[in-house]
């Protein structure tokens, strides 16, 4: 009886450590994010609402970043007005928010020369596996938006989905 006992109260203590350390998923108490908007050549991505910047982050782009996204595999991070539509808290780079790359203007190009648009294209933070290509080349994605994890828990919070990202050249 008193084993049972010892082991139920090790495991509560366990249990209660366990929720008291620091998680991923933070939430966040200021103004509405109501637009981002990513400056390709400036590898900056800004968040506002309204017109007022609240909050700024350096980032990481696809391989090959100049241009606009035209094909799967192309390594470029998309240009134009797309929307966050889905998240991913199991990403293997930390967590992710998806942007609604391919819009149809996007898919019929691709298609019209026997393409396929691509997809999968998300802000994310690192991962293991980015956090050593990061250290390798600034612009290291298959055509995402990086940041760091500590980053990328923030803009998970910030950011709800339906939210306009601008990305521009």
């Amino acid at each position: 009886m008193m084993r049972t006992f010892r082991w139920l109260i090790a495991v509560f203590l366990v249990a209660l450590a366990a929720s008291c350390a620091p998680g991923k998923f933070k939430t966040y108490n200021g103004p509405p994010v109501t637009q981002i908007v990513v400056n390709k050549s400036a590898r900056q991505m800004l968040f506002l609402s309204g017109d007022t910047i609240i909050k700024a982050y350096n980032v990481g782009l696809g391989n090959e970043p100049v241009g606009h996204k035209q094909f799967e595999g192309d390594g470029r991070t998309p240009e134009g007005l797309y929307y966050i539509d889905r998240r991913n808290p199991d990403s293997r780079y930390h967590l992710s928010i998806g942007i609604s790359y391919p819009n149809p203007t996007d898919a019929a190009y691709a298609a019209s020369l026997g393409q396929r648009a691509g997809s999968d294209i998300f802000i994310h933070g690192q991962g293991p596996e980015g956090k050593a290509l990061s250290q390798i080349k600034r612009d290291w994605t298959a055509g995402c938006i990086a940041v760091t994890d500590a980053e990328a828990e923030d803009i998970y919070a910030m950011v709800q989905d339906g939210t306009p990202i601008q990305i521009n050249p």
